[in-house]
């Protein structure tokens, strides 16, 4: 595919965040061609839970998780594991993980998060209309449940933070609160924490379907082949790909776990780790949900994906390369099973996915150190689908040179210089 035309705007992704990237890209004006990696299986953005977390606005780098991370990293099939062979290679990741937990860079961070949140709530209802997008999304609530007073009161930190963020919520305390929301539930979940404003897509792959399918008749372009290589030159930054080369103005590097390695190809070294998730999704029918159910302490989730039920979450530090473990999936739904009694669990597919992960819990939405031509939209852990639209809208501004709606210094790509800098690949 050696191409002598030299592009205007190409975006390296067809996820959630490369695609919305180049809505807005095209609302400002741009000729956009997106560039989609080839693929065997359905990406993350097809087939993840389907939440707008606005709500989630407290990074996973908390002060003190350390001291309970080994607890949970003991068992293979528990919230947050390490594969074993896998545990040298990301050691430089927990580092600056453990680094980022520090209370003032975990208040940095904090604060960084909300303000994406509270963008990306908004361009979320200024994409849906663009779209006509809103008969896709399920504003039905969410239920975060504990087990007990004691697990109760230890989160209630975390909801007065939400509370300073003016985000909504009303407590439950007995379990029959929580079944005016969520008939079904075992009563051993005595507390929860309610998010009214929480949306989700009734299908993620149908929503990112309908963002593809307006950027098309919008004039937008796609092909198929994977980006390898970014070389800065002066008529355009040079693309090397799986079909061939071709020349672009302007480069967004939205390429989700893959990101960092085109990153590195200009020397850029950023530590880009992945959280791979894990769910089965069953047929229509397999429970009456009527709300987004959090399992906080087993860490999953169970939502509604077109009449049928997803039940998915937990994180796997893995890497792109280790095959699957689907009896973390398996797990996930015998818990499931146990928690929901009339959950029916027969004929489910199950599916394994990447999460780019960055150890702060923020995403990189900056220009490339190497060369303004090229910006960066990746890493935003578990919560792409959430913050997709909010993103977009940041790179239109800097692909525009206007100023952002909101300080992104958090998000730079020059923030983990210093030890321990790529040295995962």
């Amino acid at each position: 595919m050696t191409d002598s035309q030299v592009h205007d705007s190409v975006v390296i992704g067809a996820g959630i965040i490369g695609l919305g990237s180049a809505l807005a890209l095209q609302a400002r004006g741009r000729q956009v061609m997106v560039l989609d990696r080839e693929r065997e299986t359905a990406r993350t953005s097809d087939m993840n839970a389907g939440a707008f977390a606005f709500a989630d606005i407290v990074p996973l780098a908390t002060p003190g998780i350390m001291r309970r991370a080994p607890k949970w990293l003991l068992d293979p099939l528990g919230p947050l594991s390490i594969p074993p062979g896998y545990a040298i290679r990301i050691a430089p990741w927990m580092f600056r993980f453990w680094r980022a937990s520090r209370p003032d860079r975990f208040k940095a961070s904090l604060t960084a998060q909300a303000a994406l949140m509270k963008l990306s709530r908004a361009a979320l209802d200024r994409q849906v209309a663009d779209v006509g997008g809103a008969g896709l999304i399920q504003p039905e609530g969410q239920l975060q449940l504990y087990e007990g007073a004691h697990e109760y009161r230890a989160s209630l930190a975390g909801w007065a933070l939400r509370r300073d963020h003016a985000i909504r919520f009303d407590l439950l305390e007995s379990p029959e609160a929580i079944a005016e929301i969520q008939p079904g539930l075992d009563r051993r979940f005595t507390h929860a924490g309610f998010t009214p404003d929480w949306v989700n897509t009734c299908d993620p792959a149908r929503w990112l379907g309908q963002l593809r399918s307006v950027f098309l008749e919008r004039g937008g372009r796609m092909t198929d082949c994977a980006a390898r290589t970014l070389t800065p030159g002066e008529a355009g930054v040079g693309i090397e790909t799986s079909a061939g080369t071709m020349l672009a103005r302007n480069v967004v590097v939205a390429a989700g776990a893959w990101s960092h390695r085109l990153a590195r190809t200009l020397g850029d070294r950023i530590p880009l780790e992945t959280e791979r998730g894990y769910n089965t999704t069953l047929p229509e029918g397999a429970l009456d949900l009527r709300t987004h159910l959090t399992f906080s302490r087993h860490g999953f989730v169970v939502t509604k994906i077109n009449g049928g039920i997803r039940v998915g979450g937990a994180v796997e530090l893995g890497g792109l390369d280790l095959p699957p473990n689907y009896k973390r999936a398996d797990i996930l739904l015998q818990k499931a099973r146990s928690f929901l009694p009339q959950l029916k669990t027969e004929n489910g597919t199950r599916w394994m996915g990447f999460r780019p992960s960055l150890p702060d819990s923020l995403p990189v939405i900056d220009r490339s150190p190497r060369d303004r031509r090229i910006l960066y939209a990746f890493g935003h852990g578990h919560l792409g689908l959430t913050q997709s639209a909010g993103t977009a809208e940041l790179v239109a501004s800097l692909s525009g040179e206007t100023p952002p709606p909101i300080d992104i210094s958090a998000f730079s790509a020059l923030r983990f210089q210093g030890s321990f800098q790529g040295e995962l690949s």
